[in-house]
């Protein structure tokens, strides 16, 4: 994590979407939308595609050759799953698509960052981590921090950070019942002081205008995950 060496405003297009985790997450697309969005994602060189595990197959054939990845979500988006379960899906996703996955993005169990079961908190990520370290693979680590107090951030960075985890990450952008703030460049500070260079920061979630998208790159941020709807308007195509 450093800050790049030009303004988010004077990078090109090439260079604005490699820091694009493009996000195909919801749950009723049709195969059709999935593919379209693949492909739209692609052509813009984005860093990687964001699905949900059942689709690896079906978007494979669309980054093969490219600079693309795929970035499959691992027990989304709750995170409430069993550590045994979760590290099954992360080995299915691993062991037979390692060679297209960038990165794979993981929920921390807020619910235990909540209750303060840290130690708890740590062990469930690092197993998940050492499974997917094993085949090269880096892994994100989602909070939901909009959930969390600011305080509790800062404990969950340092549980990434013992499990070896490769990002900190802050939204699933599918919470209910709270507000909806996502990667404000307030929460990303709270982070990028906290982990202080040993993690990659991702923020995801209301990252919807183009002044917002710029902001956090010229802050040093590494990536960002961006909805299909705002991707064209945080990149400026529409212009």
């Amino acid at each position: 994590m450093k800050k790049p060496n030009k303004k988010a405003s004077e990078m090109t297009l090439e260079e604005l979407a490699s820091y694009i985790d493009y996000s195909v997450l919801k749950p009723e697309f049709t195969e059709d939308e999935i593919i379209a969005l693949t492909k739209d994602g692609v052509n813009l060189g984005c860093a990687t595609i964001c699905i949900n595990p059942g689709y690896m197959e079906l978007c494979k054939p669309y980054v093969v050759g490219t600079k693309t990845k795929l970035c499959p979500v691992c027990d989304f988006p709750f995170g409430t799953s069993s550590t045994e379960s979760k590290v099954a899906q992360a080995k299915i996703l691993v062991d037979n698509y390692a060679d297209v996955i960038g990165e794979l993005d993981i929920v921390a169990n807020f619910g235990l960052i909540r209750s303060g079961k840290y130690d708890e908190v740590t062990k469930d990520i690092k197993a998940v981590v050492d499974a997917c370290h094993e085949k090269n693979v880096p892994v994100k680590v989602i909070f939901e921090t909009d959930a969390l107090t600011v305080e509790q951030v800062k404990k969950a960075c340092h549980c990434a950070m013992d499990a070896n985890a490769d990002f900190v990450k802050t939204s699933t952008g599918f919470l209910t019942g709270h507000e909806a703030h996502g990667a404000t460049p307030e929460i990303i500070q709270v982070m990028m002081d906290e982990v202080q260079g040993q993690c990659q920061i991702k923020g995801s979630g209301c990252i919807r205008t183009r002044e917002h998208f710029l902001q956090l790159i010229d802050m040093g941020i590494d990536r960002m995950g961006v909805g299909y709807k705002s991707v064209p308007v945080v990149l400026n195509l529409n212009k």
